[in-house]
């Protein structure tokens, strides 16, 4: 039997597989990273950083159903210093993808200079969609203007890969505008997409709200945001350059999952809430399940089907 090549290129960075983890899930504390070099990912993605540790919004704060799950995290994390002093003392075996997510434009300036400083990141996942932060911030993925002049800047001194995460799009208008914008500097790759903002799920038996922050408003994730996910990667490997690779994020449960986010034109995936659900054995799964899919389809690589969706 061939041998079915499951690995993945970012744009020129090689990982060993074409799964990983999302910013935001188990991906925080020490524990949680070692785990992630340990495993079966192809990747390691950090939680989305500050420059200050942050704990994030109250409990409780993310609850799960059978098709999906509801969260307003409010961005708890160890802070960045955390992050690049713990990647300098491991070995590391796999990309590293350090997501940063600052409060304001100067904040994030100065986290991308930071990330610049280590060895030890493969590339830079920079969060623009974070629908979980106090209600006064604005979600600069939504501002095509001022999201041209930020990624400017950023390029004024910028070394590293980068990637940017964005939100979810519902009109293909606005996913041409910000190919449009991405399209203009050197980026390496999108993530899409985020969780939708201003979900809201409700305990019947209670008749209340099911997490605490934001009167239970919060981004939702699972199966039940596929095919928003399928529809932004395919209108987005449309309309950006093709050197911009597109890491594939959204309802992934199973190999055929990934299988459909690679058709529609992901280079590669990002598993949220089933990692949430399952734990550090879900990439073993995935692999053995995508590889199964692939060999019924007499496919030996993910760059046999890859951005091939057919129309009728």
């Amino acid at each position: 039997m061939k041998k079915i090549d499951t690995t993945a290129s970012i744009n020129g960075i090689k990982l060993p597989l074409c799964i990983m983890n999302a910013s935001g899930v188990l991906c925080t504390t020490e524990q949680e990273l070692s785990n992630l070099l340990n495993s079966f990912s192809g990747g390691i993605v950090t939680k989305s950083c500050t420059y200050k540790p942050r704990k994030g919004n109250v409990i409780p704060r993310y609850f799960e159903w059978n098709i999906g799950s509801i969260n307003s995290m409010g961005l708890p994390n160890l802070g960045i210093n955390f992050y690049l002093s713990f990647l300098e003392k491991k070995k590391i075996n796999k990309p590293i993808f350090l997501s940063i997510s600052g409060l304001s434009k100067e904040e994030n300036y100065f986290l991308v200079k930071k990330a610049n400083e280590s060895s030890k990141i493969t590339a830079i996942e920079l969060n623009l969609s974070c629908p979980n932060i106090v209600e006064k911030e604005k979600m600069l993925g939504y501002d095509f203007y001022q999201i041209s002049n930020f990624i400017e800047n950023i390029f004024k001194f910028n070394k590293k890969p980068l990637g940017i995460k964005l939100p979810p799009y519902f009109r293909e208008e606005h996913i041409k505008n910000m190919a449009l914008v991405l399209n203009q500097f050197p980026i390496f790759f999108v993530t899409c997409i985020n969780s939708l903002p201003n979900g809201l799920f409700i305990d019947p038996m209670k008749e209340s709200v099911v997490i605490r922050p934001k009167k239970g408003f919060g981004g939702i994730g699972g199966s039940i945001i596929k095919p928003f996910a399928l529809a932004n990667i395919h209108k987005f490997y449309t309309y950006l350059r093709k050197d911009i690779s597109i890491i594939g994020c959204g309802g992934i449960s199973s190999g055929k999952d990934i299988f459909e986010h690679i058709l529609c034109g992901a280079s590669a995936v990002q598993i949220g809430t089933q990692f949430m659900k399952e734990g550090i054995s879900v990439f073993e799964r995935l692999k053995k399940e995508l590889i199964f899919i692939l060999e019924k389809k007499n496919y030996s690589s993910i760059n046999s089907f890859k951005g091939k969706l057919k129309n009728f």
